[in-house]
Formats: structure tokens, C-alpha cells, sequence
């Protein structure tokens, strides 16, 4: 068989492991986790049996860098399972490059932290291979019953499938969903935070294949994540066989209601925050896909229920001409950098608007990518609060141009608290992709694979240019629905399943997919129970925002 990597290709005999096919093809980098071959992860230590390419995946990839945290997890549940026996572990939300785990009805103290790093330590070092098996439904079902673990035997017993995929090391049998390293060996960098009764287990970033990212403290960011559990509780919704239980029940229409109250309960704080503070400037920023524009219209609502008129104004009419812009590294333009706004055209129009003028605001024609200045000079009404919306609105360069007494800024951003089981959470990257992927083939008319192409630029903007900022904001607002994902589902799903097994994002496709057939179905006549305010509204359709009359 004929083996090709990106600059070699070799025979070799059919059976041979991935592994040595990347070392022969001088192809196997420092830090090489696994491969992949059209569309597919391969384990290092997969025989290959036909013809292919294959490219070797390191942390430098989004694909490699779950893999590491995959592998490490299980590395971590296998010491807690030695220092815990029989103890709950909850692998919850991202924090920074690493995640947040706790042991329920256990605090944790700096001494508990120590002897956890160890003991992982310890299982890196004896370099433990992760064995795998396929387990009949009904023997993975049986096992995690005895282990007396009902997130998983939930989540399992829904799925119509006959067989899973279980790892193994020193005993201990796990399931997880994709792939992992050849042994523990494999993940030897990382570290423990202490943090709020818990601990934060600590990635490598990006390149650096020798030390764990440090951690960054962010107490926002922190508490609102703590609001969201909070809202779990509320709701009784943890895990996602918690959703498929309250479809059976009948209960799905009660719990969108009080999610919805509880979004709506929330947005009005902020404006009265707002009003007793008496400013006059609401920057909103927040990532792509996180429901700014929904969200800055709601906010727009509630200032007017304590006597302030709004004007919202979108960031994104301030882009400069698309010849004009920054030119990345692949040769597309960038619209991800704050040095596409023209910021100072933005501070000028806002500072003429407070000062009583007459301004004339543009507009963006995205077709053309050209400004436009169509729309007759306006100025502000007595009192009203101007809202300005866009990823950079809590960049400095926008904000130290502007009246720092009159600004109030607020992140949105969708942060979910639901879990596939205790062990895998959702990742609120996915959640986000999967809303813009449905917001963005319902409106843009854009395929599913042009949003699948542009989302690592977009990421890597986000991390350089969004998230970066977070931390200056006055409020912090989740735009989260515990209930949007099987909501998605019935508009993504089948868009992915269209997308073909020789697209360069075949894979990425494939993650989306094997998340959402997790994820419970449910009768779309459910939608009527969605207000037409919602934020997911924004992403599925039917927001009354922009209706007349």
C-alpha cells in the first residue's frame, strides 16, 4: 500500500501502524498525538490497510489539542479514582486553556491539589497505554451501573447504537468521545489551580509543547459561569439526558418559559444598572454568534421601561473598504482585526451624536465592501442612550476615544453548563459554531462548509482580539439557552450530514455531528414556545425586532 504525507510518499506492508508510517515518511513532528486521513483521526497506534494520506496532528491543531485534554482527563479521573474511590467528578466549563473540576459534597484545599498533580504525575510517568475495545451497549450500560455512575448509563441507554468504544488504563474503563493518545505518557505537561472549593487542570498552549499555559484569573468571567450553574440548578438540568427526560415528560414547553425569564430577569438588571449609573454609552462586545444584536435590542426594551430612548448602532457600518484591508498570512483580508473599523470615524460620529449634532452615519454594503452614506444626517433624541454593538466594543481603542464617565460596557457571550455526562462537557466554541452555521445558511445564504472554513480565523481573532478584553466589562451576560441545543439540532444536523467526506472540513462536520446525535430529538411544533424575542431567535428565525407595525 502507498502511504503519502504532505511532502513524501512510501509502500509499506498492509498492517502497518500509523505511528511507524509517519516516522518513515520523516513526517512525525515533536508532539505528534495522531493523524489524520481524509476527514478521520487515526491513532498512532491503528494499522493502516489501504492507500492514504496521511498528516500528523500536534496541539497546534484544534483536533490535537482535545485529544491532549481527552487523554489527560482520563489520566486525572484514574488518580481522583485512587484518592476518591466511588466519588463523584464533574468536569464542567473552559477556563482560560484548561477546564474547571470539582467533586461534589467535597471542597478541595491546596494540600488536596498537591497530592492529585502527583498522583497524575506519578500515571504519566509509568507511561500506562490506553487500551480500547468495542463493549456491547447492554455490557457499557451494566458497568457504569455498578460504578453507580446514572449520567452515563442516561446518556448510553438513549442511544440506539449496539456497540461503544471504551478505553482502558490500569483497569479502570472509560468512555469518551474521540479519539486518544497511545499512552500517558504522551500528555506529560500540565498543571493544578486551586480555585473556588475545585481545581482548574492546566493545558499546554498553542506551540508550546513544554510548559502549561498560565493561568489567568477572571473573576467575571468566573461569575458568570457561576450564574449559569446557578440556573442549572434552577432548572434541573445538568447533564444532556436531563433535556431527553423532561422531552419524555412533557416538561421541554415549562423549561424554555423559565429560561426565558430567567435571560429576561438578567437583561434587566443590566439596565438598571444603567439608569442608576445615568450613562449615556452601552458598548456591547462578545464573540461571533454569541446574540449581540438580539441582546443590545432587548437591552433596548428594558432602558425604555425606565425611561430611556436607545439608538443602536452596529460597529460593523464602520468597516473600512474591503481593498483597505489588513491582509493575513493566507492573503484573505481580515475583518477580525480592530484595524478594519475605522475608529476614528466610529469615536467622532458618537462624540458628535452626544454633543447635539447633526451626523452622518454609515452604512456597510457587505456585498461590495464598501461603505455607503445613504441614510440622511440624524441626531440623538433628549435622553436617548446610544448602544453600540460589535466584537470590539470593549477594545480600548474604541472606548479611550469616547467620554469615560459615560460608558457602561457589557460581554455577551454564550457560556453552556451542559454536559453530555459528568465526565464531557459541551464545549461553548461548538455551541457557538452550530448557531452560526443555522443563523448563516437561514439568512447569508452562506453553504454550511463556508462557515465551517472561516471559523479557525475567526477563533484565532476572537482569542487576539474579544476575549482578550472581557474582563473590562461592567456586566456580564450569558446568552446561553439550556434548552437551544436540540433546537439547533433540527436545523444543523442535516446541514452537516450534507457536507462531504473529501472536504478539508469533513472533520470538523463529523465532531458536530457525533455531539448532536447525543442530543435528545425533539417535535419542531416545540418552537412555537420560543418568544419571539429570544436570543435564539437571532440564529433560527422568527425575531420580531425588525418588523413594522
Amino acid at each position: 500500500m502507498i502511504i503519502r504525507s504532505m511532502n513524501n510518499q512510501k509502500e509499506f506492508p498492509e498492517g502497518t501502524t500509523v505511528r511507524n508510517c509517519l516516522i518513515a515518511l520523516d513526517a512525525f513532528p515533536r508532539g505528534t498525538l495522531a493523524a489524520l486521513s481524509g476527514g478521520v483521526v487515526c491513532e498512532l497506534n491503528d494499522p493502516v490497510r489501504r492507500d492514504c494520506s496521511l498528516t500528523p496532528l500536534t496541539l497546534e491543531h484544534e483536533e490535537g489539542r482535545r485529544i491532549y485534554e481527552r487523554s489527560l482527563r482520563f489520566v486525572m479521573l484514574l488518580a481522583l479514582r485512587h484518592l476518591y474511590p466511588y466519588q463523584q467528578v464533574r468536569i464542567e466549563y473552559s477556563v482560560g486553556y484548561g477546564v474547571f473540576v470539582r467533586l461534589p459534597g467535597i471542597e478541595l484545599h491546596r494540600q488536596d491539589i498537591v497530592r492529585i498533580e502527583n498522583e497524575m504525575r506519578r500515571i504519566v510517568d509509568l507511561d500506562l497505554e490506553f487500551t480500547r475495545k468495542q463493549w456491547t451497549r447492554e455490557d457499557a450500560i451494566n458497568y457504569f451501573k455498578e460504578l453507580n455512575q446514572p449520567d452515563k448509563v442516561e446518556l448510553l441507554s438513549r442511544r440506539p447504537v449496539p456497540t461503544f468504544t471504551m478505553y482502558s488504563i490500569d483497569g479502570m474503563w472509560e468512555y469518551f468521545y474521540g479519539a486518544m493518545t497511545v499512552s500517558t505518557g504522551y500528555v506529560p505537561v500540565f498543571t493544578l489551580f486551586e480555585l473556588r472549593g475545585g481545581f482548574v487542570l492546566q493545558l499546554p498552549a498553542g506551540s508550546d509543547f513544554d510548559h502549561a499555559a498560565p493561568y489567568i484569573y477572571r473573576p467575571k468571567h468566573l461569575e458568570v459561569f457561576s450564574q449559569s450553574a446557578h440556573w442549572c440548578e434552577i432548572l434541573g438540568v445538568t447533564n444532556v439526558s436531563d433535556v431527553s427526560a423532561m422531552i419524555e415528560n412533557k416538561s421541554l414547553r415549562n423549561f424554555i418559559r423559565v429560561n426565558e425569564s430567567l435571560h429576561e430577569s438578567a437583561i434587566n438588571d443590566i439596565a438598571r444598572k444603567i439608569h442608576e449609573q445615568n450613562k449615556h454609552i452601552v458598548l456591547v462586545a462578545g464573540p461571533s454568534a454569541s446574540g449581540k444584536t438580539t441582546f443590545s435590542a432587548r437591552l433596548a426594551v428594558h432602558l425604555q421601561m425606565f425611561g430611556h430612548p436607545s439608538r443602536r448602532i452596529s460597529m460593523d457600518d464602520f468597516f473600512i473598504n474591503r481593498e483597505d484591508l489588513p491582509v493575513q498570512l493566507d492573503g484573505t483580508r481580515d475583518f477580525e482585526t480592530i484595524e478594519a473599523l475605522d475608529v476614528d470615524l466610529l469615536a467622532n460620529s458618537i462624540i458628535g451624536l452626544l454633543n447635539g449634532e447633526e451626523v452622518f452615519m454609515p452604512g456597510y454594503d457587505f456585498e461590495s465592501g464598501r461603505k455607503d452614506y445613504l441614510t440622511p444626517p440624524t441626531s440623538l433624541l433628549p435622553g436617548e442612550i446610544i448602544i453600540l454593538e460589535g466584537i470590539h466594543g470593549l477594545n480600548p481603542q474604541v472606548s479611550e476615544r469616547l467620554p469615560a464617565d459615560e460608558i457602561y460596557r457589557v460581554f455577551a457571550s454564550a457560556l453552556t453548563c451542559l454536559n453530555l455526562d459528568d465526565h464531557n462537557r459541551i464545549r461553548t466554541t461548538d455551541v457557538r459554531l452550530l448557531r452560526r452555521i443555522v443563523r448563516d445558511q437561514q439568512f447569508r445564504g452562506y453553504a454550511p462548509e463556508a462557515t465551517l472554513s472561516i471559523w479557525p480565523s475567526v477563533r484565532r481573532g476572537e482569542e487576539k482580539y474579544i476575549f482578550a478584553y472581557q474582563e473590562n466589562a461592567d456586566s456580564m451576560f450569558n446568552t446561553a439557552l439550556h434548552y437551544e441545543l436540540p433546537i439547533l439540532k433540527l436545523y444543523a444536523y442535516r446541514l452537516l450530514k450534507d457536507v462531504p467526506s473529501d472536504s478539508p472540513n469533513y472533520l470538523l462536520a463529523r465532531r458536530l455531528i457525533k455531539a448532536l446525535n447525543y442530543l435528545p430529538d425533539v417535535d419542531p411544533a416545540i418552537q412555537n414556545e420560543i418568544p419571539p424575542l429570544s436570543l435564539l431567535r437571532e440564529f433560527i428565525g422568527g425575531c420580531t425586532f425588525d418588523e413594522e407595525g
